[in-house]
């Protein structure tokens, strides 16, 4: 194969989702530790079973990013190789990426490799995974590819709601009553990556409504106009669609996908989280 995508599986997107006769498509996997357990973000992995492990789990999970050698197992399959991660402000991720290009380079000059950070996570990686397969069908030359890629991500934005917060009680970062109360009262925290990668929380609401009606005036602040919208959720395929009809409601010409979680955004989001990414 002369092409590969490869990305970490925060993309929430599988092999077969991508992979076409011009180009493969390679996940690197997390991993989770959950108090004696560890489980892998492979395609085997049994999201549901996580997330109950999640929420039984006595002391706070954690993840471990891939190591350099996947990385430069996957970019030794071919000649000319993107790369892209969860954003290199919430995992070493980026890093072992770039690590394993320097380790390739090193084999062979003559390789090909780009590693973007997509300052995101789940579906803002999806968007972009799409449109280098595109890119790279249509005949583009590497460096094209790469210039495509670089500005496509400076236009993509990302917004999330979260309806559980297991895990930010469990790593200390929410007060443990404080927690119990907002799930009780159904709070949804809504957050954005923000332009250098980071979590910036915008605010707490009541009820899905509430959270659908702050992710679409987050939408609106970034001067979204309609286009490519891809919405991942953990176990919550209502939340999803409802998101969904109601920016079609809003923007006619919308183009919006609906993915599941894989396990580091099940992690991260918690069980009825959902993540919105889209291109303005």
């Amino acid at each position: 194969m002369e092409w590969n995508i490869v990305a970490d599986t925060s993309c929430d997107l599988f092999r077969q989702d991508i992979a076409n006769e011009t180009v493969d498509f390679i996940t690197i996997p997390f991993s989770f530790h959950l108090d004696q357990d560890v489980y892998v973000d492979d395609d085997t992995l049994d999201v549901g079973l996580l997330v109950d492990r999640m929420e039984q789990c006595a002391q706070a999970p954690r993840t471990s990013c891939p190591a350099p050698g996947l990385w430069a197992e996957a970019y030794g399959k071919a000649e000319r190789n993107v790369a892209i991660t969860i954003s290199g402000a919430l995992s070493a991720s980026q890093q072992s990426a770039l690590s394993a290009r320097e380790l390739a380079l090193e084999q062979n000059p003559d390789k090909q490799i780009l590693v973007l950070d997509s300052r995101s996570t789940g579906p803002g990686l999806a968007l972009c995974i799409e449109k280098l397969r595109d890119w790279i069908c249509e005949g583009n030359s590497f460096e094209t590819v790469s210039e495509k890629a670089t500005a496509f991500l400076e236009h993509t934005h990302t917004v999330f709601a979260l309806s559980s917060f297991n895990n930010l009680v469990k790593n200390g970062r929410m007060n443990r009553i404080v927690g119990f109360i907002a799930h009780k009262l159904g709070m949804w925290g809504i957050g954005i990556a923000s332009k250098k990668g980071e979590i910036q929380i915008k605010g707490t609401t009541r009820g899905p409504a509430g959270a659908v009606a702050m992710i679409l005036e987050e939408m609106r602040s970034k001067c979204y106009e309609g286009g490519e919208v891809m919405i991942s959720h953990c176990q919550n395929e209502r939340m999803a669609q409802r998101i969904r009809e109601t920016i079609l409601e809003h923007w006619k010409n919308a183009c919006i996908s609906v993915l599941r979680t894989r396990g580091l955004d099940s992690f991260y989001a918690e069980r009825g989280g959902v993540i919105v990414s889209y291109v303005s």
